[in-house]
């Protein structure tokens, strides 16, 4: 049964933009109220990396080094929906986007502390 289900991947060119969406379901949401949502990212031949996580309030967010400046997570209760705007998209931005949904009551960037995960959105970026 999907919980999480992500959309908006693409390819785009070397400097471009997207936005990712993650749709919570109802159960998601009633089995794991008030928690943290994250965006998760893996490559080909890589592990899976922290890419950015925020609070439930949306007063706290973190972001990866690497995407820092240029991601901006945000969420919508009402909408049971997490966003992730990516702009200067680099080539190595490339991978599978995963939304997560935390099992703590304030943001990590550990993968270990979500619970919940979406099936995943693929971000193609070309040079």
């Amino acid at each position: 049964q999907v919980q999480l289900v992500e959309s908006g991947g693409g390819l785009v060119q070397a400097g471009g933009s997207l936005r990712l969406t993650c749709a919570a379901s109802a159960r998601t949401v009633s089995n794991k109220p008030n928690k943290p949502m994250g965006w998760f990212r893996q490559a080909p031949g890589k592990e899976r990396e922290f890419v950015a996580v925020i609070s439930w309030s949306g007063g706290i967010t973190y972001y990866a080094e690497s995407v820092k400046g240029r991601f901006t997570i945000s969420r919508d209760n009402a909408k049971n929906t997490v966003y992730l705007q990516m702009n200067s998209l680099k080539p190595e931005d490339t991978a599978v986007y995963y939304c997560a949904g935390s099992l703590r009551e304030v943001p990590t960037r550990s993968a270990a502390d979500f619970g919940s995960w979406g099936q995943g959105t693929q971000v193609t970026v070309s040079s």
